[in-house]
């Protein structure tokens, strides 16, 4: 068996998924990051069950598809569960809860990320590394900082176009259609 280090946030999401007494941390991320069909396989072959299908430590390379989609699971369930804890319909103004929502993702993707900085309009840049190639695009981009990131984003845009964007940047980090979906009902369920 071996020995991982983690945060404290992401323990105690792995807690919260217990639905069995005495369920390990084994069993638990097993059921949460592991598809079915490699359980099955994994079972048939009589493998350790205390191996995990991607090494946290990106031991195993980038050809590992399996791997690397484990690891997105795990990151967007990691996503929304902060998202749950920062009630964010409390929050009146959409952009501000907007930057939040575009700050978890940036905090749990920080690789994937820089894939924002692709996205544009037809005359705008959305996303760059500093506020003055955003003020270059346009004379009303509004540019503010992702919290807790280097990236900047514009955010003199509607409602729609601020779910638009976010929908863009989950794919771009690697979120399914599925979590796209959940995403925009907790940024913005009266727009659903």
């Amino acid at each position: 068996m071996k020995s991982i280090q983690i945060e404290d946030d992401l323990y105690h999401f792995i807690a919260s998924q217990t639905q069995d007494i005495g369920e390990s941390a084994s069993d638990i991320l097993r059921r949460l990051v592991m598809p079915e069909s490699l359980l099955n396989i994994e079972q048939a072959n009589n493998v350790d069950a205390a191996k995990s299908i991607f090494a946290l430590d990106n031991s195993i390379g980038s050809g590992s598809a399996s791997a690397q989609s484990a690891e997105q699971i795990c990151q967007a369930s990691a996503v929304f569960s902060e998202l749950e804890g920062q009630q964010l319909q409390a929050i009146p103004k959409m952009v501000e809860r907007w930057l939040l929502v575009l700050s978890i993702i940036h905090k749990y993707h920080i690789q994937q990320f820089s894939k924002v900085l692709g996205m544009s309009g037809r005359n705008r840049t959305y996303f760059a590394t500093d506020k003055d190639t955003l003020l270059a695009t346009g004379s009303s981009t509004n540019p503010k900082n992702v919290p807790g990131s280097k990236y900047w984003v514009i955010t003199n845009n509607n409602t729609v176009k601020k779910i638009n964007m976010l929908k863009e940047v989950a794919e771009q980090v690697g979120f399914s259609l599925s979590e796209i979906e959940q995403l925009i009902t907790i940024l913005a369920p009266e727009h659903i």
